[in-house]
């Protein structure tokens, strides 16, 4: 059997949550969401009052650092005030000593009174000046603790923006970035924390001082009862800490069912397909399974911490017997026990607030020390500041026996490919899904750096260069580009920040990609706020986007404009018009890079590269490459043979042969008209 005492004694345990039947059935099991405070959501449970104690010093030093570099001046007046504060309640509890001896003195209760006014006056103005150093600290602090988020946060963004794209691509480092991010706002909280660690030390401290001024004995006596109140600080909070932990995941469940079935892109299967009853019921029974776990949790909290109280009562009462001793035996005056009654109460209570405090204190500094272990490794793959120049209006770009393998892949993206991309010309990049286009694209930018070959602009090589000139001379527009929640002017305008822009400029940009039109219809123009998460705000459609997107990049004014995928969201009336834009961003001093699947946009391209599995195989004009009869031509004819069938003729249609190269790209021809 099980020892009812040892197991309220032992240190608390992880243990796994209560899965209800709809857990099971929705999700498969418990929830386990990851965002980044899962590494150390037990953190507190490594903690032991001995460990408490030894890692103390750490933790204020490594905050000290914190605050010395946001605001040394605030942090000067903190340490101050807490200093001040701790002297002060030294004194104060001697003035009550001195009071006391005076009260509890012979002769008549004026004569008393009168004896003890002036320590009575002089602990009414130990008071006062404690309660403005406390105000001192407390504005002080508040004033800190904002700024040393700030600069943390900002460390934070700095480091992630200065990587290289295959680290914001790599999945530990993803996860470390997401991980940091919390790092920030545990700096401030360590702050706090920390300020109230100082003041529960020095409040300690100062008892024991009195305690050792009144009686060397009392100084045990404190240690004895503070101790049991320590350890049940400590157990109180580790449980219910545990007890957090063992239902945050069935509420985070329940409300992911509410946000469903109050969500904008479910509401239509919610009501059609009848799933919101569906759902609902089962929101209910998950909630009444928290409801059970949270009424068990609370009954064991409960018993913690009587047995605690227990604990430290049985410690105070030991502690006042030996002071009757003292009183009895005529060791100790009663004014003086009076006295060590006050600071055994005040140095107790605040060891209990100081071992609270800690234990925040060693949790919050593992996010600020995630925080620095990316920042570590972000200055190590950060994109270098420096390299050569590039020519001011490079010619040409041109790749030489590239060869580029993601981290996680076997195979390599683009091997052996070997092309260039003069400025005034019109370049396209061909082939099907997975065929090495868009890393091609991403290596052109300068996103990436090949792991064989090189890439040379007008002769200097990509490797060698200075990142920020090559980012300078390239306008990438994606598929997905981001919809930034700025502005409509600001939306352009983000395409080349440093940019002097006047509204001439933007609307110039603006009726270039026709996105004039889509503006003139916003409520407000070119201000018009584009995000419907805020009030007065509006949103646009993924064509109205792209005519936006083809403004910015029309902005950037780049020799190298690199746009892959650009028309998935238009009509085809919009999307030959949009082509017809991209393709006249072509002119002397600039190339464009036309990276896309659909055939008829690369008809008038000056030179065409077929992809295929990361290997150039075809490369040339239009009609060279239909009249060589090629890959090229087969995907050409099979989307061509899409647009010629007619619907009326659907249903008299025979399949055509297969040719070899159709058959290699794994594309299905279209069928022609029966005769």
């Amino acid at each position: 059997m099980p020892n009812p005492l040892s197991q309220w004694l032992r240190r608390p345990k992880p243990v796994e949550p209560a899965v209800s039947d709809s857990e099971r059935e929705l999700f498969g099991g418990p929830l386990r969401y990851d965002m980044g405070w899962n590494d150390h959501e037990y953190a507190s449970l490594d903690l032991t009052m001995a460990s408490a104690i030894r890692s103390l010093p750490q933790l204020v030093s490594s905050t000290v650092r914190l605050a010395w570099n946001a605001d040394r001046h605030a942090l000067v007046t903190v340490g101050a005030a807490e200093i001040g504060q701790g002297v002060t309640g030294a004194l104060n509890l001697l003035a009550v000593n001195a009071a006391l001896q005076a009260i509890l003195a012979g002769g008549g209760a004026a004569a008393r009174l009168h004896a003890a006014l002036p320590a009575l006056i002089a602990a009414s103005v130990i008071a006062v000046i404690g309660a403005v150093l406390a105000s001192r600290s407390t504005a002080a602090a508040g004033r800190l603790e904002p700024k040393v988020e700030r600069l943390a946060t900002e460390r934070y963004l700095e480091g992630a923006v200065r990587v290289e794209l295959e680290a914001v691509e790599d999945g530990d480092f993803r996860r470390l970035i997401d991980i940091a991010q919390y790092g920030s706002s545990s700096a401030r909280r360590m702050i706090g924390a920390c300020v109230a660690a100082v003041n529960g030390i020095l409040a300690l401290v100062a008892a024991a001082g009195v305690l050792t001024v009144l009686h060397p004995v009392l100084l045990p006596m404190l240690v004895l009862i503070a101790a049991p109140r320590g350890w049940g600080a400590m157990r109180v909070a580790q449980r219910r800490y545990v007890s957090m932990m063992q239902w945050v995941e069935h509420v985070r469940a329940g409300r992911l069912l509410g946000s469903m079935l109050t969500s904008r892109t479910a509401a239509p299967e919610v009501r059609v397909h009848g799933a919101g009853p569906y759902v609902l019921r089962h929101y209910r029974q998950m909630a009444e399974t928290a409801e059970a776990e949270q009424t068990r949790l609370a009954r064991q909290k409960a018993a913690t911490e009587l047995l605690a109280a227990a604990m430290s009562g049985v410690a105070a009462l030991a502690t006042y017997a030996a002071l009757g001793g003292l009183i009895l035996t005529g060791h100790m005056e009663l004014a003086v026990a009076g006295t060590a009654v006050l600071a055994i109460r005040s140095g107790s209570g605040s060891l209990g607030a100081l071992v609270m405090n800690i234990n925040d204190l060693h949790e919050e500094s593992l996010y600020v020390r995630d925080l620095d272990r990316f920042l570590d490794e972000a200055r190590h793959r950060a994109i270098p500041d420096s390299g050569l120049d590039l020519p001011a209006r490079p010619s040409v770009v041109a790749l030489e026996q590239v060869t580029f393998r993601y981290p996680d892949r076997a195979t390599a993206a683009v091997e052996d490919v070997s092309l260039s991309i003069p400025t005034g010309q019109v370049v396209a990049l061909v082939g099907e899904n997975g065929s090495g286009k868009s890393t091609l694209a991403k290596l052109l930018a300068g996103l990436y750096l090949p792991d064989k070959g090189r890439i040379r602009w007008d002769g200097v090589d990509l490797a060698h260069a200075d990142r920020g000139q090559v980012f300078d001379h390239v306008s990438l527009l994606t598929q997905d580009f981001e919809h930034w929640p700025f502005t409509a002017a600001a939306n352009i305008r983000v395409g080349r920040p440093s940019r002097p822009a006047g509204p001439d400029e933007l609307h110039r940009a603006a009726a270039y990609s026709g996105a004039d039109e889509v503006i003139a219809d916003l409520p407000h123009g070119m201000e018009t706020l584009l995000a419907r998460m805020f009030r007065g705000a509006s949103e646009l459609s993924g064509g109205q986007w792209q005519k936006i997107g083809l403004a910015r990049t029309r902005y950037r004014h780049a020799t190298v404009v690199i746009v892959d995928e650009p028309t998935s969201a238009l009509d085809p009336a919009a999307e030959i018009a949009c082509f017809e834009k991209i393709r006249a961003l072509a002119e002397p001093g600039r190339a464009v890079v036309l990276v896309t699947h659909r055939m008829a946009a690369v008809r008038r391209a000056d030179a065409i590269y077929v992809l295929h599995h990361g290997r150039l195989v075809e490369h040339g004009t239009h009609d060279e490459l239909v009249a060589r009869g090629g890959r090229y031509a087969s995907m050409y004819r099979m989307q061509a043979d899409q647009y010629a069938t007619r619907p009326a003729d659907a249903a008299n249609v025979i399949p055509r042969p297969v040719s070899p190269e159709e058959r290699a790209t794994g594309l299905q021809p279209a069928r022609e008209p029966e005769a």
